[in-house]
Formats: structure tokens, C-alpha cells, sequence
């Protein structure tokens, strides 16, 4: 995929780049005259017939892109019955998923993001984005299916002409979606280390006493706690530095802090969704339900608070927490050091098409 070619009749409209992909690489394209987002995926690879690799590497290579596949058309499926559904506009939702040669790609219609982040907004503006996302990921629930990846660069704020009074929030990037308790194996679900469950960080580690059935759309209620708490105070909760992440240290027993600026219900509820125990976290409709006065997303008065260690996202050293801008498909073998702070960048995306069809593509063409 370059600038200036075609690819399955996208003609790519910028240089590629691997901004916030993981482990993909993205670009803009037009087709029949309407803008686009594409995104090439790095891996799996489909064997090509001249493949000089032995028979059964071949197979094994297959085996990983049919459940590719299917976990990607699966929930393509799923997210389509709520298509056209009163707020279903602010799922970003694929369009197209075909295969050319060895690689598959992925294509939503371009979302055009919003100069100003939430970190401009005031209560009534953060309280819309809240909700906007909170209502997106009922969506998602009500239908089985779990996010995954829930972090601020995976929800745009998109650009509204100057008479609108709020820009909404786009949730993007489904592509470590999966069904409810039926998530991909530890060595390729995906994942945010620092806005990640501790059952989700368990899992990842094979942990035995974590079991597949245990991933599921609570997993994403422990990260909206956390995205809620950035939203709202620019900043993760506070944790014992000894810990990498809130799901470290949750996963320990460690203590989560929360804002003292934040009022009393947002602390409670934020406190529940950090539970260890991912039945005793409130659901989406519950969150709806107290996430519903400005006065919730108000800071008090006070000076930022200071952590017993660091807050998490933010250099051992000092420094600004930032959200995590960690690839999906996260694969860790050591929890002891945060990532890095780094500004959240938004990764462009799209909203959906009224209509379209999911269809692969298992066409030979070799861009």
C-alpha cells in the first residue's frame, strides 16, 4: 500500500503510516469520489501458492487467518444488527474486510477530527463526550460484544461546523473485539496495558485462574472507569508505584486513588468500577444512570492531587500522565515499567455507511 495506488479500488490519498496501529499501517483513499480510511494489517499472512514454506507451517499459517476471519466477521455481523439504531451513528464500524495476495485489510469512512481535545472542554462539553460514549458502548453490550481496547486515542471527537454546540465522540478500532467471554488466545488478544482489566492482564500472563469465560463486557466497564477519570481530571488514578498499571495493582489488591476534587458520586461510582471482582462493577446502564448532571464531571477546589508513587502513565522520573498510546495486540512479558507518556493523538477513522455489507475478498491481486 503506497500513496497514488490502488488497492481493491481504494485509491490511498496519503503516505502510510503506523501512528497508533500497532501492528497495522493506515492511510486515507477515495472510492467513487467518497473519502476513506484504510488499514493494512501486518500480520496474519495468508500463505501465497508459491510459498516455499514447509506443508505444515503452511497449515498452521492458515489455522491463524481463519480465526482471523472469523473473529473479524463475526462481530462485523454483530455490529450490523445495531446499525441504524438511534445513537449506532457514533460506532465507527467497518465497511469493507477483503484480502489481496497474503494481506488483509480493513476499511471505515473518514471521521473529521475535531481541533480541540477534551482536555479544552468544560463539565457540560465533558459530560456530553461521557455520554456519547457511554450510550456507543451500550450499543456494543447489548449485542454480546466486548471493546477491547477502550483508550482515549480509540475514541475521535469529531468536527462539527461552528453553530453545533457539541462535537460527539466516535468510538473506533474494533479489531481486538471479540464476543463476550470468547476472547482470542492470551498470546494474541489485544489490549492497553494502562486502561486494561485485571482479569484481561491475568489472562494475558496465563494465568490459571483466570479461564476465557472470565473476559467479558466488564472487562470494558473497568476501562471506561479509568477513561472516565482521564477525561475528567486529565490524569489516571494514583497507585503504589510499585505497580506498572491500575489493573497491576488492582490485580494485587492494591488501592486505586481517585481525584479528592472529583465529587462524592463520581468517586463511588469510579471506586466500583475498578472492583476486582468484574461482577460486582456497575454495567453500562448503571454508569448511564448516575453519569447524568454536569455537576458529576465539576472538579472541586483544590490543587492536583499527589500520588503515593506516580500516577499511572506518567515517567518513574516525573513527568505529565498521558493516555496510553500502547498498539493493540499488546503482547507484555514484564509489567514492572509503565509506557512511556506521550500525547494522545487521534487515529483517524470514520463513521459508518448507511447499509453497507461486510465481504471478503480472497482475491490474488499483490500490491
Amino acid at each position: 500500500m503506497k500513496l497514488g495506488t490502488t488497492v481493491n479500488g481504494y485509491l490511498v490519498t496519503s503516505r502510510p503510516c503506523n501512528d497508533d496501529a500497532g501492528k497495522c499501517v493506515w492511510a486515507f483513499a477515495e472510492r467513487a469520489g467518497k473519502p476513506y480510511f484504510i488499514k493494512r494489517f501486518l500480520e496474519p499472512k495468508r500463505p501465497r501458492p508459491d510459498s516455499t514454506a514447509s506443508t505444515r507451517s503452511q497449515e498452521l499459517r492458515m489455522q491463524e487467518c481463519a480465526e482471523f476471519e472469523r473473529r473479524h466477521l463475526q462481530v462485523g455481523g454483530l455490529l450490523r444488527q445495531r446499525h441504524g439504531e438511534p445513537g449506532s451513528g457514533n460506532l465507527v464500524i467497518p465497511l469493507d474486510f477483503f484480502v489481496v495476495g497474503s494481506t488483509y485489510y480493513k476499511v471505515t469512512e473518514k471521521v473529521e477530527v475535531a481541533e480541540q481535545g477534551p482536555e479544552t472542554f468544560d463539565a457540560q462539553h465533558k459530560l456530553v463526550l461521557l455520554r456519547t460514549l457511554g450510550l456507543s458502548l451500550r450499543l456494543l453490550h447489548a449485542i454480546g460484544v466486548v471493546h477491547g481496547d477502550l483508550k482515549p486515542t480509540n475514541v475521535l471527537i469529531e468536527r462539527k461546523p461552528a453553530s453545533a454546540a457539541f462535537h460527539p465522540a466516535k468510538l473506533i478500532d474494533f479489531d481486538d473485539a471479540y464476543v463476550s467471554g470468547e476472547p482470542p488466545p492470551p498470546g494474541v488478544v489485544g489490549g492497553d496495558q494502562l486502561f486494561g482489566s485485571p482479569e484481561w492482564l491475568r489472562y494475558m500472563k496465563e494465568d490459571p485462574r483466570v479461564r476465557r469465560r472470565d473476559l467479558t463486557v466488564r472487562s470494558d466497564m473497568f476501562s471506561m472507569g479509568l477513561m472516565t477519570h482521564h477525561y475528567l481530571t486529565q490524569r489516571l488514578p494514583s497507585h503504589d508505584p510499585a505497580f506498572g498499571s491500575p489493573a497491576e495493582a488492582v490485580a494485587e489488591g492494591a488501592p486505586l486513588e481517585f481525584d479528592p476534587r472529583l465529587a462524592a458520586p463520581m468517586r463511588e461510582l469510579l471506586g466500583a468500577l475498578a472492583s476486582t471482582d468484574p461482577r460486582a462493577r456497575p454495567d453500562i446502564d448503571e454508569f448511564l444512570s448516575t453519569v447524568k448532571d454536569t455537576q458529576l464531571c465539576e472538579l472541586g477546589p483544590g490543587a492536583v492531587p499527589g500520588a503515593p508513587g506516580r500516577a499511572a502513565g506518567e515517567r518513574a522520573s516525573g513527568g505529565t500522565p498521558a493516555a496510553s498510546a500502547r498498539p493493540s495486540r499488546l503482547r507484555m512479558t514484564s509489567f514492572g515499567t509503565p509506557t512511556p507518556p506521550v500525547p494522545p493523538t487521534p487515529k483517524p477513522s470514520s463513521p459508518p455507511a448507511r447499509g453497507s455489507r461486510l465481504h471478503i475478498n480472497l482475491g490474488d491481486d499483490r500490491p
